[in-house]
């Protein structure tokens, strides 16, 4: 389980190693570029029903958090679709079935 840690939230976003690999690298590219987009998901079963929305910018602080030593290998293709989703105005959702209970809810703000 991967944690992605958002300004000085104690309650970190609980996501699977793998898609938060794949989402730090555009997440690091946006930033790195100073360009601002949203990334929702829906809460995960175990968690309070509903959905949140982070607006990312460069000046918040942001930790991302592995339970792998060794980073996984990344698909070009995913890393696209998540690029192309974070320019537009929907911004990043991360699906479903890449959440995983005991993160930061609607009820526990980030």
């Amino acid at each position: 389980m991967g944690l992605l840690y958002y300004d000085d939230s104690e309650e970190p976003v609980c996501i699977d190693d793998l898609a938060l690999a794949h989402l730090k690298v555009v997440i690091a590219t946006k930033l790195r570029r100073n360009e601002s987009f949203t990334l929702s998901w829906q809460h995960p079963d175990g968690s309070p029903q509903g959905r949140s929305t982070l607006w990312l910018h460069p000046a918040i602080p942001l930790r991302f958090i592995f339970d792998e030593p060794t980073p996984p290998p990344l698909q070009q293709e995913w890393i696209t679709a998540m690029a192309n989703s974070a320019n537009s105005s929907g911004g990043i959702t991360i699906p479903a079935s890449d959440m995983l209970p005991g993160g930061a809810t609607a009820t526990q703000p980030v």
